[in-house]
């Protein structure tokens, strides 16, 4: 397991951009593992894109460290993030370092990431960073608030909204989070959070001034043929090659042309 705060660090401090991809499996992993990418992050997003969830609500804590075992199995050259879910950090202190302990503990996580700037999350932030916790901050649509936010929608537009989240990045920094994830806020707010503080910034729709992006595997492969959302490049179109295998499988199941004799098994 690498240290992702020195990794961090490192590309952070030679202006190198950082990239993130999330993962969810074992199979995934193992290809990702083979690539340049920096990070990947294992997201309570799975709730919505491998469970076919409305949100990211449903996901428990024993389903995170589930997937996020399965991901340091088959990735362990890369740094893992590991999303806390919902309801697992927001009832108490203890509450929150003791889920997060979980996860480090039994998965190989590098650190954990937390949603939020309450006063709560900001102290929550402080004391699992003296606990030995590294934390992995997420500003800006915040997916576990969407129905306090009133749904997806880009965040950070009025000029209070804007200051506030100017104001709780310093803040979160100061708390000790090692780097800060901004998630659809506009452009010039992704510029301006990344140069008042002084740790890495992740971007999802958040513009290319931040000092890295992320984004997750499904849709950057181009697995889902419905997500088309302003922020997302498909750098694949992977749907297409697994409907043509899996027809070109039937065809042949139908027609008894697999299994050829080049895959049975003779008597001797």
């Amino acid at each position: 397991m690498k240290n992702i705060i020195l990794q961090y660090k490192k590309k952070y401090d030679a202006g190198e951009p950082i990239s993130v991809i999330t993962c969810y499996d074992y199979t995934f992993a193992t290809l990702f593992n083979r690539t340049e990418i920096d990070c990947i992050l294992v997201g309570d997003s799975l709730g919505m894109v491998i469970q076919g969830n409305q949100s990211t609500l449903p996901v428990t804590l024993d389903e995170i460290i589930y997937h996020t075992k399965a991901v340091c199995k088959g990735a362990p050259d890369k740094t893992i993030v590991a999303d806390l879910p919902f309801l697992s950090y927001q009832t108490s202190i203890e509450e929150g370092i003791r889920s997060a302990g979980r996860v480090l503990k039994e998965t190989n996580a590098s650190c954990v990431k937390l949603e939020g700037d309450s006063e709560f999350i900001i102290e929550l932030t402080r004391r699992m960073t003296e606990s030995g916790i590294p934390v992995f901050a997420h500003l800006g649509l915040t997916p576990q608030s969407v129905h306090t936010l009133g749904g997806h929608r880009v965040q950070g537009k009025t000029d209070a909204a804007r200051s506030k989240m100017v104001r709780k990045a310093r803040e979160l920094a100061e708390a000790g989070a090692f780097a800060l994830l901004l998630e659809m806020v506009p452009e010039s707010l992704g510029k301006e959070i990344t140069e008042s503080i002084r740790i890495p910034t992740i971007g999802i729709g958040a513009g290319k001034y931040t000092s890295g992006q992320v984004l997750v595997m499904q849709d950057l492969l181009g697995l889902n043929e419905d997500f088309h959302p302003k922020f997302l490049k498909k750098f694949g179109n992977l749907s297409g090659p697994v409907k043509d295998a899996v027809n070109a499988y039937h065809r042949e199941v139908s027609k008894r042309e697999y299994p050829s004799e080049a895959h049975a098994f003779s008597d001797t």
